[in-house]
């Protein structure tokens, strides 16, 4: 079995079975604006993390098409009251068709809430993001996971999370021994690491059994690589047939020649007789 193969089985196997919600996609709502006079991303490790991530659960998702996957984009939790609006880094959203896109999500519409929420922290937001959040999305909108990142490698490392519990009480996520933290309302672990190359401490998940979720580059590399190992073989088996059509040759050659001498011996023989 080949690794995206592989991959595709435990795929279908970890994603959570969840019901349909009971509201229709919505595109967009009169009175209720779309857009701000905000840059989408902060800083440029915010927008690099954030394409990441979003690839990431993207390209995971993409097999449910009951599964939408927000970026920066508004959620409404009211309906009646445009203030009851956030605009969160990610959401992750069960139970709602992924199609049509939504220039806004409507929980009232749609039927339901998001069921995880990340944030990625910067200057501007971070004290909200650690504090007034928290309770915002976890008891406001009803959302299952929250979590905070620190993208920016020269800043300190933080990777929060929280959860209700089945008593409806906010509870911190423990961490495991590397800093990871589990989401069970994804079935999914997140985990940080330091990407030299850009600076950027990537926030990635990974399957319950530790398999990272790839980029849509790493596929791309992964199907190179899979390609050039193949050609690699061809290459190998074509010159191993080549090598035993060779050998073949030379073992006929050599039976002629034993056949021409077994002849000429003979000849040799009836000639003295």
């Amino acid at each position: 079995m080949n690794t995206l193969n592989d991959f595709e089985i435990k795929q279908r196997k970890y994603i959570p079975v969840f019901p349909k919600a009971n509201g229709k996609p919505t595109i967009y709502i009169e009175g209720y604006p779309c857009e701000d006079d905000e840059p989408m991303a902060a800083t440029a490790f915010h927008g690099l993390q954030i394409n990441i991530l979003f690839d990431q659960f993207f390209r995971y998702f993409a097999i449910n098409e009951l599964i939408h996957i927000g970026v920066d984009s508004f959620i409404y939790y009211e309906e009646g009251d445009i203030t009851k609006c956030v605009a969160p880094d990610i959401y992750i959203v069960f139970g709602v068709e992924k199609y049509p896109l939504r220039r806004s999500f409507y929980t009232w519409a749609e039927g339901t809430v998001p069921v995880a929420v990340i944030e990625f922290l910067s200057d501007s937001t971070a004290h909200q993001d650690r504090t007034k959040k928290v309770e915002l999305y976890l008891k406001d909108i009803g959302v299952q996971e929250y979590f905070i990142h620190q993208p920016e490698m020269k800043k300190p490392a933080e990777f929060l999370g929280w959860q209700r519990n089945p008593s409806g009480n906010i509870v911190e996520i423990e961490p495991d021994a590397d800093s990871g933290l589990f989401s069970k309302a994804l079935n999914l672990w997140l985990r940080w690491e330091d990407d030299q190359t850009t600076h950027v401490r990537l926030l990635r998940p990974y399957l319950p059994d530790g398999t990272p979720i790839s980029t849509s580059m790493e596929i791309k590399h992964m199907f190179e690589q899979e390609k050039s190992l193949r050609e690699e073989e061809q290459v190998l088996r074509e010159e191993e047939q080549h090598r035993r059509e060779e050998a073949e040759a030379k073992v006929s050659e050599l039976e002629a020649e034993i056949e021409r001498l077994r002849e000429q011996v003979a000849n040799t023989k009836d000639e003295r007789v």
